[in-house]
């Protein structure tokens, strides 16, 4: 097998390894794909680089995306534009593949930030209602241990920012695949090749547009939250708080249709109310959640008590067979019994943040 085809092959597969996200790394990637494809050890001169893989995955994504993609990259960097505006006094930077346009579905905005704290980071974060986490990632890079401080940010798209001391404002990052200074935009830098890219955007315009855009997980998350304060009757939830009963019905949701987002949601949703109104709870949960979820997860929510009638056998003949005439009404039965199942004390649950990103991630797979 000649060299150059051998390179090609482990290439392609490389990439698709890394589009589809089975792994992140480029180098893993390769050695993963060269054992996949040679069966054995390969020659490093045999391996291809990282700039080979990368391009290999933009014609994945030109292929499998289509025009998508290139929507989807101006929307990726008005997000960015905006975002950065925000952390306007962290020095803001944008790197990576929205800047450099080598995006893929599920592709994180890249940005780095300039603190000697990062709490100053995630206080602004905070004030401005985001929902995120943080990571101290340990690598050995040149030698040397050091600890790479990431936010990873959930909104419309994913976003991580990566602080660094304002000591490095100044310092010349080299980038992974090709080993030359990176690719980076400060804010007036990125407003200007903005500008030159789509000269027939109104920046502003779209800025402002995206300030209004409201990404649904962040909705959700905001309702969910205060029911950990909201305490319920012994009699009928052992298990305490609304929250934690959310979480114990999502899960046993999961174990049921994994996959089923509409279902999932409604599973993890259907008591939001309760930190509204407790009296009418349906309603008033329904009513927070209008137009950020689908015509089918409104229906399970609206009719899960109804669900418990159904199990007690306490439902009237009219009401059961209209509760039957609905498509979903097998899941509706299930989402009774979840709800039933959700109510052990002590018994282990998803955090919030993983219950919402597992959710995320099934929408992201299928959208």
């Amino acid at each position: 097998m000649a060299n150059s085809k051998l390179r090609r092959q482990i290439a392609y597969q490389a990439a698709m390894l890394m589009y589809q996200r089975e792994e992140s790394e480029y180098y893993r990637a390769k050695m993963k794909a060269s054992k996949q494809i040679c069966k054995g050890w390969v020659k490093p001169k045999d391996l291809p680089s990282n700039a080979e893989i990368r391009d290999e995955i933009q014609k994945l994504a030109r292929m499998l995306e289509g025009d998508s993609r290139d929507d989807n990259l101006q929307a990726m960097r008005v997000e960015a534009l905006r975002i950065m505006r925000i952390l306007n006094r962290f020095r803001p930077r944008l790197i990576g593949s929205v800047f450099t346009g080598h995006v893929r579905k599920g592709s994180d905005i890249d940005i780095h930030v300039f603190s000697d704290s990062i709490e100053s980071v995630t206080g602004e974060l905070d004030y401005h209602g985001f929902v995120y986490d943080t990571e101290f990632k340990r690598v050995v890079k040149n030698g040397e241990r050091q600890v790479f401080k990431h936010i990873h940010v959930s909104d419309r798209f994913p976003v991580e920012l990566t602080v660094y001391p304002t000591t490095k404002v100044s310092y010349v990052f080299k980038s992974s695949i090709t080993g030359k200074a990176i690719e980076k935009a400060s804010i007036t830098q990125l407003e200007t090749f903005l500008a030159n890219q789509y000269p027939d955007l109104n920046l502003e315009h779209a800025v402002a547009e995206a300030e209004e855009k409201v990404d649904r997980f962040q909705v959700y998350y905001s309702l969910l939250l205060p029911l950990e304060n909201v305490k319920q009757s012994p009699k009928y939830h052992p298990e305490g708080d609304a929250l934690y009963h959310s979480l114990q019905v999502f899960d046993r949701a999961c174990d049921c249709l994994p996959y089923d987002e509409e279902f999932l949601l409604a599973a993890l949703l259907h008591d939001v109310g309760k930190g509204i109104d407790p009296y009418d709870h349906v309603y008033s949960g329904l009513e927070s959640l209008q137009g950020v979820i689908t015509q089918r997860t409104g229906w399970l929510i609206e009719h899960h008590m109804e669900a418990h009638k159904l199990h007690d056998r306490t439902i009237g003949a009219r009401a059961r067979k209209r509760l039957e005439q609905n498509e979903s009404y097998e899941e509706l039965v299930l989402l009774g019994e979840c709800d039933r199942a959700g109510r052990v004390a002590g018994v282990e649950a998803s955090e919030l943040e993983e219950a919402l990103e597992y959710i995320r991630q099934i929408s992201d797979a299928y959208s």
